[in-house]
C-alpha cells in the first residue's frame, strides 16, 4: 500500500511542482539567452528525476512509509542520497526547475525556482525538522549535525 501512496504523492506533489506549474509559466515574461548552457537542462532533468525516484524508493522500502508529511516513514532514512543532503527530494525538484529555466529561458522560471526554494526552506525549518526531532530525538539531531540541509556534502573515504 505504501508503494501506491508514494506513487500518488509523486504524481501530485513532484508532478505539480516540477512539471505542471513550471509549464504553465512558460508563455509568461521575458527571456534570457542561456546559450550552450541550455543543453545542461537535459542532465539536470535526468539528475533531478532520478534523485526524486531514488528517494521515493528509499522512503517506501527503507523507511516503511511515504514522502508525504501526513504519512511519513516509520524509520529515519539516512542512507542513499540522504547520506549527503537532508532534503534530496527538494533538491531534485529544484534541479529540474533550474533545467527548465536553462532550456526555456524564461525569467519567470528563475523567479519560480526562488519562490519554491523559499517555500521548501520554510516548510523544512518550521515543520519537518521540529517534527523529526520530536519523533527521532537524538538520532535525528546527530544526523542534522553531520549532514547539510541543502548543499550536498560529498564525504571522503
Amino acid at each position: 500500500m505504501n508503494v501506491l501512496k508514494s506513487l500518488l504523492f509523486l504524481l501530485l506533489a513532484a508532478g505539480l511542482g516540477a512539471g505542471y506549474i513550471p509549464f504553465a509559466l512558460l508563455p509568461k515574461g521575458s527571456q534570457v539567452e542561456t546559450g550552450l548552457f541550455a543543453y545542461l537542462a537535459f542532465p539536470l532533468w535526468l539528475l533531478g528525476g532520478a534523485t526524486i525516484i531514488w528517494c521515493f524508493w528509499d522512503f517506501t522500502f527503507k523507511g516503511h512509509g511515504t514522502p508525504n508529511p501526513i504519512d511519513p516513514p516509520k524509520e529515519l532514512v539516512t542512507t542513499g542520497l540522504y547520506r549527503y543532503v537532508r532534503n534530496p527530494i527538494y533538491v531534485g525538484v529544484l534541479t529540474i526547475i533550474i533545467g527548465h529555466f536553462l532550456w526555456f529561458k524564461t525569467l519567470w522560471m528563475l523567479a519560480y525556482a526562488f519562490v519554491v526554494f523559499l517555500v521548501f526552506n520554510l516548510f523544512v525549518t518550521l515543520y519537518e525538522e521540529p517534527t523529526l526531532k520530536e519523533k527521532f530525538g537524538t538520532t535525528y539531531e546527530k544526523y542534522c549535525k553531520s549532514v547539510p540541509r541543502w548543499i550536498p556534502k560529498i564525504k571522503g573515504s
